[in-house]
């Protein structure tokens, strides 16, 4: 482990044992940081599709007070390692197969949270791969595979379906749970694919996502311009009134995308 230790979150709907966890990993190592503290199912999703990206743990409470946790999964992509804690353990197989690196019975011993954590360190060279890393890495693996990218996308034109090619997208957008495909005519149609799944499937030479809610054409940008605490603010060529902010820990690898060096 770094000496900044994990960035956590914590997913309990007791809040005594959410406190408890929380002393617990601060008395194994101070610089452990959580970033966030959630009680349901609703609030998990909500939380992990904006603030994903700012950990590099998750501990996961399996019954919450609306549902089971394993289904926050069906709802958002969880992309970071998770140490389930629970009182029963019928849900052990089912919760490996979620991005499981352990599990924990309560109530909790230091002892046991001290061995889940000693299991993470482990794993410290993937957890601490940064948004830049890990995308380099599945671009070049992509190439090395020779996978073909989706280059076109149906769509709904009232009673009317119709074909759009990739190059005539200027970006894609999420607006809440809805995603948005917009072209290079200003035309906007809403489309069944969230943005996690359209980064997987689209060309990286062409398409990149440059925050939260964006996924941009390299074709349609006018211009970047370094924006506040060393951000870039895109223009596209369409009329497009919201800004559309790089995020600051995607700034170097989008200047190098930009750059033609992937």
């Amino acid at each position: 482990m770094s000496n900044s230790g994990f960035k956590v979150l914590i997913v309990e709907d007791e809040s005594p044992a959410a406190e408890k966890l929380e002393r617990y990993l601060h008395r194994y190592n101070e610089a452990i940081e959580v970033k966030g503290k959630v009680e349901s199912v609703e609030e998990a999703v909500q939380w992990l599709e904006v603030h994903q990206a700012t950990i590099d743990l998750i501990f996961m409470d399996i019954q919450l007070k609306d549902g089971v946790s394993l289904d926050i999964f069906k709802e958002v992509k969880v992309e970071k390692p998770v140490i389930f804690i629970t009182a029963y353990n019928e849900y052990a197989l089912n919760a490996f197969k979620m991005n499981g690196i352990d599990y924990l019975l309560k109530p909790i011993t230091f002892t046991d949270l001290s061995a889940s954590l000693q299991k993470a360190e482990a794993l410290g060279a993937q957890l601490r791969w940064s948004d830049e890393r890990t995308e380099t890495i599945s671009k070049t693996l992509n190439a090395a595979v020779g996978k073909t990218y989706k280059n076109r996308f149906m769509v709904k034109l009232g009673d009317h379906i119709k074909s759009v090619t990739s190059d005539q997208i200027s970006l894609f957008f999420a607006d809440g749970r809805d995603v948005y495909l917009i072209t290079d005519q200003m035309r906007k149609f809403i489309i069944d694919y969230t943005l996690e799944s359209l980064d997987e499937i689209l060309d990286p030479k062409i398409f990149y996502r440059v925050n939260r809610s964006y996924i941009v054409n390299i074709s349609a940008i006018q211009d970047v311009v370094v924006f506040s605490n060393s951000r870039l603010k895109i223009s596209p060529h369409v009329k497009w009134e919201p800004q559309i902010i790089v995020s600051r820990e995607k700034v170097g690898a989008f200047k190098e995308w930009f750059d033609g060096a992937h």
